[in-house]
C-alpha cells in the first residue's frame, strides 16, 4: 500500500530532519569533502522520497544514516574504478575499438588470464587482503581487523598487488618482483 505522501513529510519531519547534523558528522568524518556531504544528504532524502511504506522503519534516524553510508560507499567505489582505470596507460580514453566481438571478448579472456595469473602469483595473504579490499570494498581497519594485521600490512599488501597487476598489464616480467615479496613472507614467517 502507498503511502500518503503528507504521512511521508511528517515522518521525514519529526524523524529524519533531527538526525541530518549526525549524518553530516558522520560522513565528514568518513573522510567525505564538504560538496560531497551535500551530495550524498541530497540523494539521501531523494532515496527517502521514493518510499513507499516506511512503518516498518523501526529506527528512522539509523535508516537515514545508513543510507547516507552505502551512498558514499557507493561513490566510493566508483573513484576507485575510475582511478584504477587510469593505472591501464592509455593515452586516449577516445579510441576507437573496430575489433570485431568476437576479438574484443577474446581480448577480454586473454586479459583476465593475465589478471588473474598476476594475483595468483601473489602471497596468500596479500591476494586476500587484495580481494577483500578492491572486490568487497572493506576498509583497511576492517581488513586488519578481521585478518588481524596491522593497518600498514594492509596498506603495503594493496600497494604490492596493485604494482603486480600494473606491471602484468604492461606485459612485464612478473616473476622477479613476486619471488621477492614470496621470500620476505617465508623470511617473516620464520
Amino acid at each position: 500500500m502507498a503511502a500518503n505522501p503528507h504521512d511521508l513529510i511528517k515522518w521525514v519531519a519529526r524523524y529524519i530532519i533531527p538526525a541530518e547534523p549526525q549524518v553530516r558528522a558522520s560522513l565528514r568524518a568518513a573522510g567525505a569533502a564538504p560538496d560531497v556531504v551535500d551530495d550524498l544528504i541530497q540523494d539521501a532524502y531523494c532515496k527517502i522520497a521514493g518510499l513507499t511504506n516506511f512503518a516498518q522503519i523501526e529506527k528512522p534516524a539509523a535508516y537515514f544514516m545508513q543510507i547516507a553510508k552505502n551512498l558514499h560507499r557507493d561513490r566510493l567505489r566508483r573513484d576507485r574504478i575510475i582511478r584504477f582505470e587510469q593505472f591501464t596507460e592509455t593515452s586516449d580514453p577516445f579510441v576507437n575499438d573496430r575489433s570485431s566481438p568476437v576479438e574484443a571478448e577474446i581480448g577480454a579472456r586473454s586479459e583476465l588470464r593475465v589478471v588473474d595469473r598476476a594475483l595468483n602469483s601473489l602471497p596468500e595473504r596479500c591476494r586476500e587482503i587484495f580481494r577483500l579490499k578492491r572486490i568487497e570494498g572493506l576498509s583497511q581497519k576492517e581488513i586488519a581487523r578481521t585478518l588481524n594485521v596491522t593497518e600498514t600490512i594492509v596498506e603495503n599488501d594493496v600497494r604490492k598487488a596493485v604494482k603486480a597487476l600494473q606491471t602484468a598489464l604492461r606485459g612485464d616480467d612478473m616473476v622477479e618482483g613476486h619471488e621477492q615479496y614470496r621470500a620476505a613472507d617465508r623470511e617473516r614467517a620464520g
